[in-house]
This record gives structure tokens, C-alpha cells and sequence, in this order.
């Protein structure tokens, strides 16, 4: 009777523990984003200039969409990069668009300023936008192809070779099968 009791209990107990074990060994803030290959979400926002924009009036073009923050160490890392990759890619059918989260507009304005930023850009005060998509650190860049669907995500900061890479097959329709993932701020 014992035997059998203690054929149980360790039948219980040993998965039990290698599930715990396999959980401490996952990183529990990145998640999979079930928006790869799906329809990216409509928003509309208001552009630091004043104007207003909606995600659809791109639609036929290739959209690099970044979360990002002035007080975010990996966001000031990648902002001249970024900005290059525009000056590389606006004449190719790729629009930049980069939403300010968890922010001030004058600390937000400064960092725009600051690094010659002249794609477009907004404010997502009510984080609206950024609990569609799911962001939870920034940076954090979706690339959208020209029919409106998510082809790559990428949690961290972005180097030029990923970025010519993910717009180059966001351009071609190309969904990526993983994310990417760099240095990141958890989002406060």
C-alpha cells in the first residue's frame, strides 16, 4: 500500500516541480504578442504639430511604429539611428511614427529637439494606443506592411541592420516568424 502511495505522490510532485522549474526560467515580462501576422489596430493621433492622423490614411505604405519616452535610457540610444533609417526609407513608401507614452509634452518636445527628429510624432497621453498594442517597455517598434497587418515586433532598442531588414520585408508583405528583442525599459 505504501509503494503505491509513493508512485502517486512522486507522479504528482515531479511535474509539478519541473513546471516550476521551467516557469523561474522564462523571462515573465516577455510575452508573445498574438498581433504578429493579425490586422495592426486602428488610432487616431494628434501629431505634436498640431495635426491628426489615423493609422488607415497609410495604408499602401509600410508603417514603422515606436513606443518610446524621453526618460528611457535604450529609446535616447536609438533616436539617431532611427531617424537615419527615416531619412533612408521616407522616399521608399515607408512612413515613420513615433507615439510618446508616459511622458510630458515638454520633456517629449526637448527630446525631439534634441536629436533632430523629423518624422512624425505624438502624444498618447491616455496610453490608449499603447494597451492596444500591448506595449509594456519601451522602446517598443511594431512594423506594419501595406495592407495594415503586423509583420515584426521588436521589444528594445533597434540597430540599422534590423530595422533595413524588417522594413525591407514589411515592404514585401513578409511576416516575420519571432520577435526581436533588445535592451528595454519596463514601462512605469
Amino acid at each position: 500500500m505504501s509503494w503505491r502511495r509513493l508512485v502517486l505522490i512522486a507522479g504528482i510532485v515531479i511535474p509539478l516541480i519541473w513546471l516550476l522549474a521551467y516557469g523561474f526560467s522564462r523571462d515573465p515580462r516577455y510575452i508573445a504578442s498574438p498581433l504578429i501576422g493579425k490586422q495592426a489596430f486602428s488610432f487616431t493621433l494628434t501629431l505634436f504639430d498640431g495635426k491628426t492622423i489615423r493609422l488607415e490614411n497609410f495604408r499602401g505604405k509600410a508603417v514603422f511604429l515606436n513606443f518610446w519616452a524621453s526618460w528611457c535610457p535604450p529609446c535616447r540610444a536609438e533616436a539617431r539611428t532611427l531617424e537615419a533609417a527615416w531619412q533612408s526609407y521616407k522616399d521608399r513608401g515607408v512612413v515613420f511614427l513615433g507615439v510618446d507614452i508616459q511622458d510630458t509634452e515638454e520633456d517629449a518636445r526637448a527630446f525631439i529637439k534634441e536629436f533632430g527628429i523629423t518624422y512624425l510624432n505624438g502624444r498618447d497621453a491616455s496610453a490608449k494606443i499603447a494597451i492596444d498594442y500591448g506595449v509594456w517597455g519601451i522602446p517598443e517598434t511594431f512594423f506594419i506592411d501595406r495592407e495594415g497587418r503586423i509583420t515584426y515586433k521588436h521589444v528594445g532598442g533597434l540597430d540599422l541592420p534590423i530595422i533595413t531588414a524588417k522594413l525591407d520585408q514589411a515592404l514585401l508583405g513578409i511576416v516575420s516568424a519571432e520577435e526581436g528583442r533588445g535592451e528595454y525599459r519596463s514601462v512605469r
